[in-house]
C-alpha cells in the first residue's frame, strides 16, 4: 500500500476518507484520520544546543549520549547544519585539530518537551552521503523526561552504512535500566546499488496499537507487532554519525547528509505534542 496518497491532503488541513483495503493491509492503516503534529520543511534553521522552545530541535540526544566516531556539535557559523532552498545539510568533517565532527537533530529535550505522537505516521526524505563509512539514521525515541521510562523503546526506521550502498537496516530496540538487559529485532532491506546516495528517498513508519508498518518511497517493506511497552508518544531524531565499528580513514571529508523534510502526523483520536513551538498542532492526548 502507498501511504503517501493517504496523507497528501493533510497539509491543506483536509480530513481524509478511510483507506482502501488491499490484501496486505491490516489495522495499521485502516483509519487515515491523521492530523499534522510537526511539518518541518527546513525553510529556516531552528536548532539549539539542548532546549526545545524557541528552537524546534536540539543538537544532541536528550540524554547526552553521543555515539560513533564523530562528535555531535552545536549549531553555529562553523557548525554542522545549514539550509538552502528548503534542504537541510548535516556535515561531517575534520576540524582544525583533526577531530571528526558531525550533527544530530532531536525533536525533544531532556525535560520531555518536544514534538511527537503515540499513534501516527513519521516520515523523512533524505539523500545519504557517498563514500564509506557514513552512518546516517532516522529514528524515534520516547517523548518523556530523561529517566522516566523503563524500558525505553527505540525505533530505527532507517540506518545506512556507507560501505554497503545496496542495503539499509531497520531495527527495534528495548533498552532497560538493568545493566546488560536489551532486546533487539530488525531486518536488512536490499536496494539497487548507489540509489540511496544518488537519489532522495523517503522513509516512514506508521504506528498503531497493533502494528509498526515501515515504508520506503511509499511502499511497505516490513511490519512488526507493536511492542506492549510502547505506551507513550515518540519523537524523531535525524543524524549523520560515522564508524559503527568500521574504520573511517577513507570517509570523504566532508560528508554531507541532505534532508528535505521531517513530517509527523498523529491519528486524530490520539494526538499529542508537548508545549513548545508556534505553528504546530498541539492538543491533549485522548487514550485510544
Amino acid at each position: 500500500m502507498n501511504v503517501l496518497k493517504h496523507i497528501a491532503g493533510l497539509v491543506a488541513g483536509l480530513t481524509l476518507p478511510a483507506c482502501t483495503s488491499t490484501s496486505t493491509t491490516s489495522q495499521a492503516l485502516d483509519g487515515c484520520d491523521l492530523v499534522p503534529v510537526m511539518l518541518e520543511e527546513f525553510d529556516r534553521l531552528s536548532v539549539s544546543p539542548n532546549r526545545i522552545g524557541l528552537a524546534r530541535w536540539t543538537a544532541h540526544t536528550p540524554w547526552w549520549g553521543d555515539f560513533g566516531d564523530a562528535q555531535f556539535t552545536n549549531p553555529g557559523r562553523d557548525g554542522p547544519f545549514s539550509v538552502d532552498q528548503g534542504i537541510l545539510s548535516i556535515k561531517a568533517w575534520r576540524d582544525q585539530t583533526g577531530k571528526w565532527r558531525s550533527g544530530l537533530l532531536a525533536a525533544a529535550d531532556r525535560r520531555g518537551r518536544g514534538w511527537g505522537t503515540q499513534y501516527g505516521y513519521f516520515e523523512t526524505r533524505m539523500k545519504f552521503p557517498d563514500g564509506p563509512v557514513s552512518w546516517p539514521s532516522f529514528w524515534l525515541k520516547p517523548l518523556s523526561a530523561v529517566g522516566s521510562v523503563d524500558p525505553r523503546l527505540e525505533i530505527d526506521v532507517v540506518e545506512y552504512y556507507g560501505h554497503r550502498t545496496d542495503r539499509f537496516h531497520t531495527v527495534l530496540h528495548l533498552h532497560y535500566e538493568a545493566p546488560g538487559k536489551k532486546w533487539s529485532e530488525g531486518i536488512r532491506t536490499s536496494v539497487e546499488s548507489d540509489i540511496l546516495v544518488n537519489e532522495f528517498n523517503t522513509y516512514g513508519v506508521d504506528i498503531s496499537p497493533g502494528w509498526l508498518v515501515f515504508f520506503r518511497n511509499g511502499e511497505e517493506f516490513w511490519r512488526h507487532p507493536t511492542p506492549d511497552e510502547m505506551d507513550y508518544p515518540m519523537y524523531p531524531i535525524v543524524n549523520l554519525a560515522l564508524g559503527s565499528g568500521w574504520p573511517i580513514d577513507e570517509t570523504p571529508d566532508p560528508s554531507i547528509l541532505l534532508v528535505d523534510y521531517v513530517h509527523v502526523y498523529a491519528r486524530s483520536d490520539a494526538t499529542t505534542c508537548a508545549p513548545g513551538l508556534d505553528g504546530y498542532v498541539s492538543s491533549d492526548r485522548t487514550a485510544p
